[in-house]
């Protein structure tokens, strides 16, 4: 195999499993190496012990502006550069808007858009040394809406536009920056849906291609390889996403809401229904987030004073 990331580094966030360390195995095979962030440390450091010297890890949650900037940094000085970013953090909720309670939705919010911004916002710094690049993964969801997935549809429609406005504040710089729209990738997150929520896999089954198929976790790290090699715009798991992209306008017109309306009002009453049976709004793959600190009393608050 080609070594075409020869004394090249990637940081990698959501790099415990599924996408992430589909990844970071293929960026060491082709001779780069790779700083693991994450949640999950029994796995990061499973990971890194498998992908030996060419790697190293880090806790940190995409949260936590404080935890991500302090990997970045120990990262790069670990390695002493950072060439390649991917932004790929991210998780997804269950329920529509009028079910799911307040921290669940603000949480996918916080982790796929906030969490975006907080490992670019560190990154930028160690990429303009390099003249490197950035990619964010965001979704096929970017262009095609979902019932029951408010949240994650929102959030990977932000995540798209904080990558390309990013990539014009950074061109000056000789910073590339791309962003990634998977469809359904056979991952926990997804494997996990359709379980979970039997009219999801219903939906989704309705939808037209490539929408309701699901595509190889190896097809989508392929993908994200050949873009980090050639610092891609775009990347489209699979190719056919790209027509999502083209025919937004036609799905959210009038013409196409004669079609989606139909659908959500046979399916999403028994989703609805799914949800409140199923008792939570995360499958269970989805790794807590740490709780926050509590912020510090006021000095004229303080019951000791």
């Amino acid at each position: 195999m080609a070594k075409n990331f020869h004394g090249k580094v990637l940081l990698i966030t959501g790099a415990a499993r599924g996408i992430g360390a589909g990844v970071a195995r293929a960026y060491v095979a082709q001779g780069g190496r790779v700083a693991l962030l994450g949640l999950e440390p029994e796995r990061l450091a499973a990971l890194s012990d498998e992908l030996g010297d060419a790697a190293a890890w880090w806790e940190a949650d995409a949260r936590d502006g404080a935890a991500i900037r302090t990997a970045v940094d120990a990262a790069a000085a670990h390695f002493g550069r950072i060439d390649h970013v991917v932004a790929n953090a991210g998780i997804a909720s269950y329920g529509t808007v009028r079910q799911i309670d307040d921290e669940s939705f603000e949480r996918v919010i916080d982790i796929n858009i906030n969490g975006v911004y907080r490992t670019l916002h560190s990154a930028i710094p160690h990429l303009e040394k390099t003249r490197g690049y950035a990619l964010v993964i965001a979704s096929l969801a970017s262009f095609s809406n979902l019932a029951g997935l408010a949240s994650y549809n929102a959030s990977k429609a932000a995540a798209e536009s904080l990558a390309l406005v990013t990539k014009q504040e950074v061109a000056h710089l000789g910073i590339s920056v791309g962003v990634c729209h998977p469809s359904w990738i056979d991952t926990d997150i997804v494997r996990g849906a359709e379980a979970d929520l039997p009219t999801f896999k219903v939906i989704r089954g309705k939808l037209p291609f490539p929408a309701n198929a699901t595509t190889t976790l190896q097809e989508c790290v392929d993908a994200i390889i050949h873009g980090l090699r050639h610092r891609k715009t775009r990347v489209y798991v699979r190719r056919g996403v790209i027509f999502a992209n083209w025919l937004k306008p036609l799905v959210n017109s009038p013409v196409g809401w004669v079609v989606v309306k139909r659908i959500a009002k046979k399916h999403v009453p028994d989703l609805e229904r799914e949800v409140a049976a199923l008792g939570r709004f995360q499958h269970a793959h989805v790794p807590l987030t740490k709780p926050r600190p509590a912020p510090a009393p006021d000095a004229e608050a303080d019951p000791r004073s």
